[in-house]
């Protein structure tokens, strides 16, 4: 057995014997890039406290991943396409590698960001490579099963990002969540060395790169309107980034339509399907993401559980998503696509709904339904929207394929935690002054309240820790009426401090009650909208509608 695979599969006559091996060395690499974002959700509180972040560096440390992230990744998938995916899959790793190692030896809010900048690039280069070399190695037959535990993979990496980080941080600082990519990487580099054959396309013709650039350009600034307008105000900055994402948007339409060999064809969002798989996953992302960012508050602030706890308790939305990817692929094939893509949103509108009836009684357990339901339906819509993008496109742009899906499930992701993080800070803030109303609590200490829920918890920390240091200079006091007077006010303090803490409990529970009837009123249209634009399942004997064969026929091989 050769050390390192050399033969393309491209040249191959069967399909290749080890490709159950390289899909796994393909769902490593995969499970790395979404790790790096939910594990930080975890270690975020002690990296703030570490470095000092305040809420506009905390939510950059977070989002400089993903601006790079999601603007590089059509035109990194159109390099790869031509010169090579596996070679693009081995240099994303490797820069990935390098960012951790970075981050981990970060000691300010500017250098964390430049890190996980650089690890946002390096995800560019592995996320549509994977899905190419998936699609290139797996004959058409195989190739909605493997999707299927690609999707599953990245269901369970949600869960298993909390779950790592909690772990790391019993023993080891925030720092060591960047520093487990590393050996992970590494593996993943020398198992598709391996395992995976080297594919490129055929035959493909000088890169679009006047499109590509207009690609990063529309795409990165589209993504910074999103993160910058709804956290920090629509000022100077945000309003330039939305004018320059509606002009690149715009000239790159226009210059793709006009072009001989585009980087991508805009005219297939003009199919139904197509269209219709997009939107699938833009919406059901931006529901998820958002869903899982104040999950993950709740349960560690409101609930108490530290870092392992929380990754814990999400497990039941992992194994939920393998159930459901199971699940879909019995039923699509016998269905069709529409009816499990609807199905999947439906569920996922439906765990939205349940939890609108959280409150400040809310425990652990009125949160597995809706973990359990929204697993359930990641597994039952992602893959066959996933299938039916990469099956729109030609062998020689498969990468471009990925690059599209990726795109789209990283913008509804975006959208979700800007747009319903957004809500949900405001909603809880709004439900804090109200709660507080009548107290005495400092205007200034009420803003810092205000600011999150961490920054709520730790006013009435304050509030218990001044309680007590006025309890302890009453018990040394001399003067029996001082010492009573003292304690008078310790009592009033100790009291206040248990009221803020449950303000601020029963005000981010009312929150996310709020937020989750907005994200199901959106996810519903959502379902809605792509009920309407996916074609409909041929009647037996009846020729497909022309869109809903060409990815089929397209993708074969």
């Amino acid at each position: 057995m050769r050390l390192v695979m050399k033969e393309p599969v491209e040249t191959a006559e069967r399909p290749y014997p080890r490709r159950w091996w390289a899909l796994l060395v393909l769902c490593l690499s995969l499970l790395i890039i979404v790790m790096a974002n939910t594990a930080l959700t975890v270690a975020a509180p002690d990296m703030t406290a570490d470095l000092g972040l305040g809420s506009a560096d905390l939510q950059w440390v977070i989002d400089g991943y993903t601006v790079p992230y999601a603007a590089l990744m059509l035109l990194l998938g159109a390099v790869g396409d031509k010169y090579s995916r596996r070679g693009a899959l081995i240099l994303g790793l490797a820069v990935f590698a390098g960012g951790a190692v970075f981050g981990y030896a970060a000691g300010s809010a500017a250098t964390v960001i430049a890190a996980r900048a650089v690890m946002g690039t390096g995800a560019a280069l592995i996320m549509p490579a994977t899905l190419s070399l998936l699609a290139a190695t797996f004959p058409r037959r195989e190739r909605a099963k493997a999707i299927t535990l690609w999707t599953a993979t990245a269901g369970l990496a949600i869960a298993a990002g909390p779950v790592v980080a909690g772990a790391l941080l019993r023993d080891h600082g925030w720092s060591a969540t960047f520093l487990i990519n590393v050996p992970i990487a590494a593996v993943a580099a020398v198992g598709a060395l391996v395992l995976v054959p080297p594919s490129r396309a055929g035959h493909h013709d000088r890169i679009d790169y006047v499109g590509g650039l207009l690609s990063v350009l529309w795409i990165g600034a589209l993504v910074y309107m999103i993160i910058e307008g709804p956290h920090f105000g629509w000022g100077a900055k945000a309003v330039t980034a939305a004018v320059v994402a509606g002009a690149g948007l715009l000239a790159f339409v226009l210059w793709e339509l006009r072009h001989p060999h585009p980087v991508l064809d805009v005219r297939r969002f003009a199919h139904r399907r197509f269209a219709g798989s997009n939107l699938a996953v833009a919406l059901f992302f931006l529901a998820v993401f958002g869903a899982f960012y104040y999950l993950t508050q709740h349960l560690q602030f409101v609930l108490g559980y530290d870092a392992l706890g929380t990754g814990v308790r999400m497990l039941p939305l992992a194994g939920a998503v393998f159930a459901g990817s199971a699940l879909t692929g019995w039923l699509t094939p016998r269905v069709g696509m529409r009816w499990t893509v609807t199905a999947g949103m439906a569920g996922g509108t439906t765990a939205l709904a349940l939890l609108t009836r959280v409150d400040a009684a809310s425990g652990y357990g009125d949160f597995v339904a809706p973990l359990i339901i929204l697993g359930l339906a990641i597994g039952l819509a992602l893959s066959p929207c996933t299938d039916a993008i990469m099956g729109a496109f030609p062998e020689s742009e498969l990468g471009v394929g990925g690059a599209v899906n990726d795109t789209s499930l990283e913008l509804g992701g975006s959208l979700g935690i800007a747009v319903l993080g957004s809500l949900l800070a405001t909603s809880y803030g709004n439900h804090l002054t109200d709660a507080t109303s009548g107290s005495r609590l400092p205007a200034s200490a009420l803003a810092t309240a205000q600011d999150s829920v961490g920054a709520g918890y730790a006013v009435a920390r304050g509030i218990g820790e001044q309680a007590r240091r006025t309890a302890a200079r009453a018990a040394q006091a001399t003067d029996p009426q001082q010492a009573a007077q003292l304690k008078a006010q310790a009592r009033q303090l100790s009291e206040g401090a248990r009221q803020m803490a449950d303000a601020v409990g029963s005000s981010f529970a009312s929150a996310v009650a709020h937020t989750s009837l907005v994200g199901a009123v959106l996810l519903g249209i959502g379902t809605v909208l792509v009920a309407a634009l996916l074609p409909g399942r041929a009647a037996p004997g009846q020729e497909a509608p022309a869109e809903e064969r060409e990815p089929a026929e397209s993708g074969a091989r």
